[in-house]
């Protein structure tokens, strides 16, 4: 693998289309910063709408070439299988790219990567599951099935927080399938995902399965979503960029699978024990600075241990290591984007003219060592209230708003009352009060006792603003396959031909 940390730092990183690392149109770079320095450390390609058209050329003949096209099943799961192990054999790498990519701690990178390749596993004996039926019909002279066939060629677009672990699961089950994909990686961290598609070479996948344009949004993306010949478009990130995709993507006709955002509510009863409920909503919200879509950013708590657990979860909180990602001891690294900073601090701003209680945080952190990235103190927001921007909107940052509530009834309205769906999270020791929760929270995901625990074998996705479609599971493999039905008529005999045949 070449694209390596020691190969990125000053040089320059082109696109990668049908199967070979390649220049963009315009020569044009930009540079990708390193969020501990605010400093740039590579340059990426800006590819622009006749870079795109290469490399959805690329994958709709590879797509339709039958080395790729009439490979087996089984065939396509060996592939997936060889790629598990490179991803295996490079996690180490790929973990310190992401990290200085996104900022991210590299204990956190390490554990991703490290379970990545079970998920290749996972897909590649998903390649020859995917079966179709035979259908019972009012007509016994009639032979009836539906088949399952891939789509073609699938448009990416993935975020910049956890950008293969969010991409595995996408990705892995269209290979499996038999689509072709164009990539297009966040322009914040785009290092792995070209890493990523050296490997699939390597593994044996023809060129041009897989390519990666890079690139903003307004140019590369755009230009990638208004494609007439992409058959499904994926796409994680913001509900207000995942509108302006839906809206291109329907000029053409084309569905979509979006996760988008979330604005999680975590709810704590006095049932519980304080420290392990605390702990989870450390988890929730502070791991990985918060920039993650199930955040578990609002925190309701029963009246009667209200006080208790905020000072709780206070002095938790003070434990919390802010410092560089690389290094063992950090807890929180720094924020992704720059642009964060200002964000988080108009957003708390706002909340305390509003009567919420910043108790702790709500700031850069004054570390002398810290001072040139962009780092922001973990923060938890007391008596907050639903109605305060910060509360109805995401923040994609280490911010936590904790009110109390005195009925469950009420508890579920403070929930739900949100135009985001995507979890959600409870702490009881009341089996039946939580199965209650599950049953009529407005959300895609239930933790009980638990939050950010994720499987590649179980569907998820979101509901209302945070987007449709499920990945996961075997259900994924349906949303990137398409139904066809057959009828064979064996009768021998002349029709009407003036007459729908329904019996």
């Amino acid at each position: 693998m070449k694209t390596t940390v020691s190969a990125l730092e000053g040089n320059r990183l082109n696109l990668f289309i049908d199967g070979r690392f390649v220049a963009p149109a315009s020569e044009t770079y930009v540079d990708s910063f390193d969020p501990t320095t605010g400093q740039p450390w590579y340059q990426f390609a800006q590819a622009d709408s006749g870079d795109v058209a290469r490399a959805v050329d690329s994958a709709h003949k590879t797509f339709n070439d039958p080395h790729w096209r009439n490979m087996t099943p089984t065939a396509r799961g060996k592939l997936l299988y060889r790629l598990a192990q490179l991803v295996a054999e490079h996690a180490e790498e790929l973990a310190l790219l992401e990290t200085r990519d996104n900022g991210k701690l590299l204990r956190e990178m390490r554990a991703q990567m490290s379970a990545l390749p079970d998920a290749y596993i996972y897909f590649a004996g998903m390649a020859d599951k995917l079966q179709g039926e035979v259908i019972p019909v009012n007509k016994l002279n009639q032979l009836n099935y539906s088949s399952r066939e891939p789509l073609g060629v699938v448009g990416m677009i993935t975020p910049w927080n956890s950008p293969l672990m969010l991409l595995t699961g996408t990705l892995a089950p269209c290979l499996a399938i038999g689509n072709t994909v164009v990539i297009k990686p966040s322009e914040h961290a785009s290092a792995s995902t070209l890493a990523l598609a050296e490997l699939i070479i390597e593994a044996g996948f023809p060129a041009g399965v897989v390519n990666v344009v890079t690139g903003n949004g307004a140019i590369t993306g755009d230009a990638l979503t208004r494609h007439p010949d992409i058959a499904k478009y994926v796409f994680t990130g913001s509900t207000e960029t995942g509108r302006r995709i839906a809206g291109n993507a329907a000029n053409n006709l084309v569905p979509c699978q979006m996760e988008l955002g979330g604005k999680s509510p975590h709810v704590v009863f006095a049932d519980v024990d304080i420290d392990t409920a605390v702990n989870g909503v450390v988890s929730g919200i502070f791991a990985a600075a918060g920039q993650s879509c199930v955040a578990g950013s609002r925190c309701f708590v029963e009246a009667p241990i209200y006080d208790r657990f905020v000072e709780a979860l206070v002095a938790r909180t003070q434990q919390i290591t802010v410092g560089h990602p690389m290094e063992e001891h950090t807890d929180i690294g720094p924020l992704a984007l720059q642009a964060q900073l200002q964000k988080l601090e108009g957003y708390i701003a706002s909340g305390a003219n509003l009567g919420a209680q910043i108790a702790v945080g709500g700031k850069r952190p004054n570390a002398a060592n810290l001072s040139e990235g962009w780092y922001f103190e973990p923060t938890v927001m007391a008596n907050a209230s639903n109605d305060m921007p910060f509360m109805r909107d995401e923040l994609f940052g280490p911010v936590v708003g904790v009110m109390p509530f005195t009925t469950e009834e009420q508890m579920l309205s403070l929930a739900n009352d949100t135009h985001y769906g995507l979890a959600s999270g409870i702490w009881t020791q009341n089996i039946d009060r939580a199965m209650r929760f599950a049953n009529r929270i407005d959300a895609g995901t239930v933790w009980i006792n638990t939050y950010r625990s994720s499987a590649y074998m179980s569907a998820n996705g979101g509901f209302k603003h945070s987007g449709y479609g499920r990945r996961g599971g075997f259900d994924v493999m349906r949303e990137f396959s398409r139904a066809k039905n057959v009828v064979i008529d064996y009768s021998g005999e002349m029709q009407d031909p003036f007459v729908i045949r329904l019996r």
